[in-house]
């Protein structure tokens, strides 16, 4: 999934580099779009959604004082 976002924000920033300006806004809005979409598949993954694994902290570990 993430290789269809850079694919698209590249053919966005190739078109605007051409000078076909509405077309590379348009893809751009399709990269935010896929970006945005993988973002919320991966928050609600049921492997590690939610969890954020890491930044977990241990309460009990070894400098407990």
């Amino acid at each position: 999934m993430m290789v269809a976002v850079l694919a698209a924000m590249s053919l966005a920033l190739f078109c605007g580099y051409a000078g076909r300006r509405g077309l590379a806004v348009g893809l751009f809005v399709v990269s935010l779009c896929l970006a945005i979409g993988l973002f919320l598949f991966e928050i609600y993954s049921p492997d590690y959604g939610f969890r954020m694994p890491w930044i977990q902290v241990d309460a009990g570990g070894p400098m407990r004082a």
